[in-house]
C-alpha cells in the first residue's frame, strides 16, 4: 500500500510540473503571439489570392451561363456586373504590381502598340466584354464572348503566381493605396473604364474596399482623430447615397474625401515609420494629394539624372530660346512660334515654313507643362524635350540648322562660352557640345511647368477660387460630357495617369475646314507606325491655357471653345458622317444642351 502511495504521490507531482510546463509555454505563446504572426505584407498577399480566386469564380459563372444554348441577357449582364466588381476589389494591387497583365484584364478595348517593339496588341478584358453585353447581347458575339473570358483566366493565372512566389513590401502597399486613390479620382469617377454601364460609384465602392483590407494592417486611429477605416466606410456611405453618374457632384467628392483619403495614408505612411524606397517618377511620391504645388517632378522624362534642370540650365536655355542664332539664316528663333504672350503657341491656324510663306505641317502648340508627358508632337515620336529641340532645329521647314554648326557659332560668342560654362562645368573645356544645347532648351522648357489655376486653388481648399457655373462645368468635363475620359484630370491631357508613363493618342476626326464636309489628311501617328489603328491618330493636348492657345487641333481648323464643344457633341468625325471604323471617341451624341456646353467652357477657363 506504501508503494502504492508513492506512485499515485510521485505520478501527481509529474502531472502538475507538465500542467505548469504547459501553462508556462501557452502563457509564452498567448502573450508573444505578435512575434509568431506573418508580416503584414505576406497576409496581404494571400489575401490577394483569396480575392482573384473570388474573380475566377465569377468569370467561371458568367463563362457557364454564356455557354448555355440560349443564354438570359439580364443574367449575363448582371454576372458581367459582379465579375466587375470582383476585379475592382484588388484593383490597387493588380494595376500596381502587374500593370501589364491588368491591360488585358481591364484595358481599354481599342487596338495598342507597345512604343519600344511596335508590338500590335489587340484589345481584351472586361472593357471589350462590356460592349458585348450593353446594352444589348447579341448571340453572334457568343464566341468571341466566350473567348475573351478564356482570356481573363490567362491573366488570372499571372496574377496568382505573381501573389504566391513574390514579396510584396510595406511601402509599396502604402504607395499602391495611395495610387488606388488618385486613379479613382482621376479615372474612377468618369466612367472611364465603364462607359456603357456607368456604375462608376459602385465600383469606386469596392475599390476602396480593397484598399481598406489591405491598409488595416497598418492602421491607426491618428490621436483619436479616427482611422482611415473609418474614413473609407464614411466615402462609402457617400458613395452609396450618390450613385447617379450624371449627377454625381465630383468637385465635392474629390475635396471632402477624395484629398482627405490619400493625405492620411501619406501621413499614416510617415507615422508608420515606413523605410520608402525612391524612384525617378513624375508624381512625386510624397505628394499627398494630386494637387499639391509639388506634385509633379518636371525632370522625370529627362534624359538621365545628368540633364536634369538647374536655374544656371534655365537660364541659358531661356536666352537661346529667344536666339535665331540656332536657325539655319539665323531670322527664326524657338520664341517666334512659341511666344510667352500667347501662352507659348502662336495664335495662329499655322505658322509659315522659314524659307517661304506657305503654312506648316501642323498648329503650333503651347510649350506650357510639356515636361509633363513622357512624349513630344502630335504624332508622339520624340521621347525628350531634347529630342524636340533637336527635330526642330534640323527641320528644313521649321528652322533649317544644325546643332553642330550652332554649337561652332556660339563657342565663339564669349558671352555665350561664359553661359555655358557655368551651367556645364567641366575642366578644359574647348567646345561646346550639342547635347548641352539640347539640355539647356530642355530645362527652359521644364521651368514652363506652372499648375496654379484657379481650379488647382480650389483644389487646395480656397473654395472662391470658383463659381458654380465653373464647378457645374467641371462636373460635367467629369461625367456626363466625357473629356476627362481622354484629358485626365490633373494634367488635363493624355498622360495616363496615376503612372504617366505612357502618353496617349486618340482618332477623333479631325474635319479640314469647319464645313465640316471631309476629313483632315494629316494620318498622324500612322506616319510614323504603320499601323491602320493609327491612322488620323494624334496626341490627346493639354486642356489647361486651352482658353489662351486659340486655334484648336493639329490644324488648327477651330477658332473658337465652342466650335469644339460642337464637334465633340455631334460625335466627332463620325457623327459629321466621316465613317472612320478606327474612330476611337464615341460617336454617339452627347446631347449637352447650350447652357451646358457653356458651363464647360467656364470650367476650361479656370484652367489658365
Amino acid at each position: 500500500m506504501c508503494c502504492s502511495l508513492c506512485w499515485f504521490l510521485y505520478m501527481k507531482k509529474i502531472i502538475v510540473i507538465i500542467f505548469l510546463v504547459f501553462a508556462v509555454v501557452a502563457g509564452f505563446v498567448l502573450f508573444n503571439y505578435s512575434s509568431f504572426k506573418e508580416p503584414p505584407e505576406k497576409v496581404i498577399a494571400q489575401n490577394v489570392l483569396g480575392q482573384i480566386d473570388n474573380f475566377i469564380d465569377a468569370k467561371n459563372t458568367l463563362l457557364d451561363e454564356a455557354k448555355e444554348n440560349q443564354p438570359n441577357e439580364k443574367q449575363l449582364q448582371r454576372r458581367f456586373l459582379e465579375l466587375r466588381l470582383s476585379y475592382k476589389k484588388f484593383e490597387w494591387a493588380a494595376e500596381y504590381f502587374n500593370p501589364a497583365v491588368a491591360r488585358f484584364v481591364n484595358g481599354p478595348p481599342v487596338q495598342e502598340v507597345e512604343m519600344a517593339s511596335g508590338q500590335v496588341f489587340e484589345p481584351a478584358g472586361l472593357q471589350v466584354i462590356e460592349g458585348m453585353l450593353f446594352p444589348k447581347y447579341s448571340a453572334e458575339q457568343k464566341p468571341e464572348l466566350i473567348r475573351q473570358l478564356n482570356l481573363l483566366q490567362s491573366g488570372a493565372d499571372k496574377f496568382k503566381v505573381y501573389y504566391a512566389n513574390i514579396d510584396l513590401f510595406d511601402w509599396q502597399v502604402f504607395d499602391a493605396a495611395k495610387l488606388e486613390v488618385f486613379r479613382i479620382l482621376a479615372l474612377g469617377i468618369t466612367g472611364f473604364d465603364n462607359p456603357l454601364t456607368l456604375r462608376s460609384m459602385q465600383e469606386v465602392a469596392t475599390s476602396l474596399a480593397g484598399v481598406k483590407e489591405a491598409m488595416a494592417f497598418y492602421d491607426d486611429d491618428n490621436a483619436g482623430k479616427g482611422n482611415l477605416s473609418e474614413k473609407i466606410d464614411e466615402t462609402n456611405v457617400y458613395l452609396n447615397k450618390h450613385s447617379d453618374f450624371n449627377g454625381f457632384d465630383r468637385a465635392a467628392f474629390i475635396t471632402q474625401f477624395g484629398n482627405p483619403l490619400s493625405t492620411y495614408i501619406t501621413d499614416l505612411e510617415k507615422r508608420s515609420k515606413i523605410h520608402v524606397i525612391r524612384y525617378n517618377r513624375l508624381l512625386n511620391q510624397d505628394a499627398k494629394t494630386l494637387f499639391d504645388k509639388d506634385a509633379f517632378n518636371p525632370d522625370a522624362y529627362a534624359p538621365d539624372p545628368e540633364s536634369f534642370s538647374t536655374n544656371k540650365k534655365a537660364g541659358l536655355g531661356r536666352v537661346l530660346f529667344a536666339d535665331p542664332v540656332l536657325s539655319g539664316n539665323g531670322k527664326r528663333s524657338c520664341q517666334t512660334c512659341h511666344q510667352p504672350s500667347d501662352a507659348f503657341a502662336d495664335g495662329l491656324e499655322k505658322n509659315v515654313m522659314i524659307e517661304e510663306n506657305k503654312p506648316l505641317k501642323r498648329n503650333t502648340p503651347s510649350l506650357i507643362n510639356a515636361a509633363l508627358q513622357p512624349s513630344q508632337f502630335y504624332d508622339l515620336r520624340a521621347k525628350t524635350l531634347e529630342d524636340q529641340a533637336n527635330s526642330v532645329v534640323k527641320n528644313k521647314d521649321e528652322m533649317h540648322g544644325s546643332m553642330a554648326l550652332a554649337a561652332k557659332r556660339l563657342w565663339q560668342n564669349t558671352g555665350y562660352r561664359k553661359l555655358f560654362e557655368n551651367a556645364f562645368p567641366k575642366p578644359s573645356r574647348t567646345c561646346i557640345d550639342t547635347l548641352e544645347i539640347m539640355n539647356a532648351l530642355g530645362a527652359y522648357v521644364r521651368s514652363l511647368v506652372s499648375l496654379n489655376s484657379r481650379f488647382d486653388q480650389y483644389m487646395r481648399g480656397n473654395k472662391a477660387a470658383m463659381n458654380q457655373e465653373e464647378l457645374n462645368g467641371f462636373n460635367l468635363f467629369m461625367g456626363k460630357a466625357r473629356c476627362a475620359t481622354c484629358h485626365y484630370m490633373p494634367l488635363f491631357n493624355g498622360s495616363f495617369p496615376p503612372r504617366f508613363v505612357i502618353v496617349e493618342s486618340e482618332v477623333i476626326g479631325v474635319p479640314q475646314t469647319t464645313a465640316g464636309l471631309a476629313i483632315d489628311t494629316d494620318m498622324g501617328r500612322y506616319n510614323q507606325l504603320k499601323i491602320k489603328a493609327f491612322k488620323h491618330a494624334f496626341k490627346i493636348s493639354t486642356v489647361r491655357n486651352a482658353a489662351l492657345t486659340a486655334p484648336y487641333m493639329h490644324n488648327g481648323v477651330f477658332t473658337t471653345l465652342q466650335q469644339v464643344m460642337d464637334f465633340y457633341n455631334k460625335g466627332g468625325g463620325n457623327g459629321l458622317g466621316f465613317k472612320l471604323d478606327n474612330q476611337t471617341l464615341a460617336s454617339d451624341k452627347l446631347n449637352l444642351t447650350q447652357k451646358e456646353s457653356d458651363e464647360v467652357i467656364a470650367f476650361i477657363k479656370c484652367l489658365n
